[in-house]
């Protein structure tokens, strides 16, 4: 009974021990540039059955850019599951000029995204996982490790935000005109913004809008690029929409679930990040935002 009684605490404390980190590395393609490197990734991600819903080649990031595609099941999934979880809809695959290939590691993404509800999606997630393992090969994971348990709720310290919090942009009269609105504006490049991607999905209102974010001061190719381009899978920055109201990850979350291994001075040195984002979403979103 006590040998019994000590495999279950040594299971236990395992499960509660165990770590997971936010990107997983494929294998290599061959290409002669950046072009010629995301060719091949989608090839591979198409003939797997993924569908290439965008591509993203960020400004100031030259050598890096990312694909994003959706799985039939994996989106039924999280579509079925509704509100937020249309923000985990996309999936992305990162690719350099070198042909180096990375994408999502989508148990870490999910248990974040979905919190109380992963359970519910856990068996679609492990079989997107493996598709995506056939597809582009699946070597070591990287880019930090955050516990299990710690993931629902994450937030890189305290008094910074998880999830929720700052996350709403504005609340239209309707969906149609959410959708509308950031579409408009995306297309209009407002706060020199330009869209990647959009999933909108109009009998269950909810849509997900990929947003590259190319000011030379305050975007992506700044900010990215100062704390490490090699997780180039967590770029683009997305908009949401739930009913008749807008919402995007705030930067002191989503930039800290992308880069859990950033250190405090690094975080610091992008400091003005999270409010610049925010204010630029807001805009996309036909809306205001006042720093906090």
């Amino acid at each position: 009974m006590k040998k019994v009684l000590a495999g279950v605490v040594l299971a236990v404390f395992s499960l509660l021990a165990h770590a997971l980190q936010p990107y997983v590395t494929a294998d290599k393609v061959a290409g002669s540039d950046l072009k010629a490197a995301m060719a091949a990734t989608e090839k591979k991600l198409t003939a797997a059955g993924f569908t290439v819903i965008g591509q993203h080649m960020p400004a100031g990031i030259p050598q890096y850019g990312s694909i994003v595609v959706t799985e039939p099941d994996f989106s039924a999934a999280m579509l079925q599951l509704g509100g937020s979880a249309v923000v985990g809809l996309p999936i992305r695959v990162g690719v350099k000029a070198d042909g180096s290939v990375s994408y999502l590691n989508l148990e870490y993404w999910q248990r974040a995204y979905l919190r109380q509800n992963y359970a519910k999606a856990d068996g679609v997630v492990k079989e997107t996982a493996e598709k995506l393992k056939k597809a582009l090969g699946a070597g070591k994971t990287f880019g930090g490790d955050v516990k299990v348990e710690n993931l629902p709720t994450y937030r890189y310290m305290a008094g910074m935000e998880r999830f929720h919090e700052k996350s709403e942009l504005k609340t239209y009269g309707n969906f149609d005109e959410a959708v509308k609105t950031i579409r408009d504006n995306l297309a209009k490049g407002v706060a020199k913004t330009a869209k990647v991607y959009e999933v909108v999905v109009a009998d269950k209102k909810l849509a997900v809008f990929g947003v590259a974010t190319n000011d030379a001061e305050y975007g992506e190719g700044w900010w990215a690029k100062k704390i490490g381009p090699e997780h180039i899978a967590a770029l683009p920055w997305e908009i949401y929409v739930v009913d008749n109201k807008a919402y995007a990850l705030f930067g002191r979350y989503r930039t800290a679930l992308a880069w859990p291994d950033l250190g405090m001075f690094q975080f610091m040195g992008i400091s003005s990040h999270p409010d610049s984002t925010a204010e630029m979403m807001a805009k996309v979103a036909g809306g205001t935002y006042t720093p906090q």
